[in-house]
């Protein structure tokens, strides 16, 4: 009778939680199969049991969303957790990586890093804010950090950006707010045209947009995004503060006056 109520209790805990968890449909009814094919629950023993499901479930609702949502606030801080000390191991490649592109002023006090996609809808948003930010703070660095994660139109704009940093610095930011402001897509034909209105070598540009060592520095950039749990664009580094989002211009600047007080402070 001990293990039919272990059993019993056992199984309601899994089918509960697996059937109110977001998790993929595959994975719930695989659980759920094996649970029903333990072998030693009999086959009335499972229908019993369907029975106590169901009126624990109708009877208790708010109990099973409340342990569901505590175990996934638990995951949530236990990523933010890892994803700061991953700030701490990566400091150098996220704020002094050379392949990565720089603007504002070199030898800033605060760097800001930004993760973004070309065809993110809220890049393009925040991006006049961003470049007023640059204009009007004479000691920011920031950073800029290729991801194309949208479409491989991204990855080609990416691709372009990078390559006219690498041939001329001083036209990345040309490249970079032209491709900000573009509306429609990407094409190569698109992108080409507005590198040569600029200036650039297109045979030089093509060749280093198709280099193993630029393929190397996207796969790096999606890699880092990962160990900091960036899943999407834009997301920001300053200083130990992660932000995801399209953040108001204000708030960019209470985290940077937050930053500066801390390193005088410290």
């Amino acid at each position: 009778m001990t293990n039919l109520f272990y059993n019993l209790a056992t199984f309601c805990f899994l089918v509960a939680f697996f059937a109110s968890a977001n998790l993929p449909k595959t994975t719930q009814a695989q659980t759920i199969n094996a649970i029903e094919n333990n072998p030693s629950l009999s086959a009335q023993q499972r229908k019993q049991v369907k029975e106590i499901i169901r009126e624990y479930l109708q009877k208790n609702p708010k109990d099973i969303i409340q342990s569901i949502q505590t175990m996934r606030e638990k995951q949530k801080n236990k990523a933010k957790n890892l994803s700061q000390k991953n700030i701490d191991i990566y400091k150098q490649q996220i704020i002094s990586d050379p392949t990565s592109p720089i603007a504002g002023n070199p030898k800033g006090d605060v760097t800001i890093v930004e993760f973004f996609d070309y065809s993110c809808g809220y890049c393009k948003k925040i991006f006049p804010n961003l470049k007023r930010l640059i204009l009007e703070d004479k000691n920011i660095r920031f950073v800029f950090k290729e991801l194309p994660i949208l479409s491989p139109q991204s990855e080609l704009a990416a691709r372009a950006a990078l390559a006219a940093w690498r041939q001329d610095k001083k036209k990345y930011m040309v490249i970079h707010s032209e491709f900000m402001n573009l509306r429609g897509r990407f094409s190569e034909a698109r992108i080409l045209r507005i590198a040569k209105s600029n200036g650039l070598d297109i045979i030089q540009l093509k060749k280093d947009m198709r280099s193993s060592s630029m393929n190397d520095t996207i796969a790096q950039n999606r890699q880092l995004a990962q160990k900091l749990n960036i899943t999407g664009t834009p997301g920001f580094i300053i200083g130990n503060n992660i932000i995801p989002g399209a953040v108001e211009l204000e708030t960019l600047k209470k985290i940077i006056l937050d930053v500066r007080k801390a390193k005088t402070a410290g």
